[in-house]
């Protein structure tokens, strides 16, 4: 729920509006034009009332080289102020492809550090979950 530029009161997630922040389990890859933008095995997934869920990858695992801010600043009643960076690998398709919010509300404070990608703008948002037989050591919780 972002609207462009205009600030509304501060809303809370809740029973008509849930929010939900998990970690995920899985190894997230973020591609574009062949390149790795993102590779991560903490990332969390967000989901929104009825939104699809939205991986938000930790930053220190995104390569911000391929990155490029933009003046776009948007604001979500439930998150705070949201600034994008487009991805010029991805030519027009990848223009405000990322966010990431600098201080989300408290509600919502775990995706602080962390960006987040449109699927649509980028070419895939893979989830690779580990074959616990081969590889077990991922499903051990970090802290």
């Amino acid at each position: 729920m972002k609207t462009e530029n205009t600030k509304e009161s501060v809303r809370l997630p809740g029973p008509d509006h849930p929010i939900s922040i998990e970690r995920n389990p899985a190894r997230v890859v973020v591609s574009v034009a062949s390149r790795v933008v993102a590779d991560s095995r903490n990332a969390l997934t967000l989901r929104e009332a009825t939104y699809p869920p939205v991986q938000y990858i930790p930053a220190e695992d995104v390569d911000f080289s391929l990155l490029e801010q933009t003046d776009r600043v948007t604001y979500c009643p439930y998150k705070g102020d949201c600034n994008h960076y487009s991805i010029p690998a991805g030519g027009r398709k990848s223009v405000n492809a990322v966010w990431k919010y600098e201080n989300p509300f408290p509600a919502v404070s775990l995706i602080r550090g962390h960006v987040a990608f449109y699927p649509e703008r980028v070419d895939e948002i893979a989830e690779q979950f580990p074959d616990v037989k081969k590889d077990w050591t991922n499903w051990i919780p970090r802290p």
